[in-house]
């Protein structure tokens, strides 16, 4: 099976993704993605124990497109939660192929001048292209906080706000 589905969402593993997106999606394993990041050893502790008990791993974004596949991922259902946009274009880049792509919260970073293209993701001028260029990829770049909530599209929600 796979991956299943790839949310971008800075936070990684909160309530939402534990509870309604892995319940709705029947996800069996949580892939956290980024450098920075699987190499904290206090967030590769912590992102486990936030998964309430679903199976989660904390990867490279290399060691994250070297996993899915691997024969072992073929058995699962696997949701990759990657920290920044960055993140999942280089899986999509590696030959990742999710069954879709959905951007979740991205936070404005210190430093930077987003625009907020929605309450909960700010997306910066660097940043636009790289959601282009995953859109391009997969077909369809959803936005949607909850499994809820519809899905809108991503890039007009860029393109209303100006990027």
């Amino acid at each position: 099976m796979a991956v299943i589905h790839l949310r971008i969402d800075n936070r990684l593993i909160h309530g939402q993704v534990t509870v309604a997106w892995v319940n709705s999606l029947g996800a069996d394993h949580l892939i956290c993605t980024n450098d920075k990041v699987a190499k904290d050893p206090v967030q590769k502790m912590l992102l486990p124990q936030a998964a309430r008990g679903i199976k989660t791993s904390v990867l490279s974004v290399a060691d994250t497109a070297e996993y899915v596949k691997s024969e072992a991922a073929e058995k699962e259902k696997i949701m990759i939660i990657a920290k920044f946009p960055e993140d999942a274009l280089a899986l999509l880049e590696a030959g990742v192929e999710p069954r879709e792509v959905n951007v979740g919260n991205q936070a404005m970073l210190p430093g930077t001048k987003p625009v907020h293209v929605t309450r909960s993701v700010a997306v910066t001028k660097e940043q636009a292209p790289v959601y282009r260029a995953i859109a391009a990829k997969v077909g369809k770049l959803n936005f949607q906080m909850m499994t809820s909530d519809s899905a809108q599209d991503f890039i007009q929600l860029m393109e209303k706000k100006g990027l």
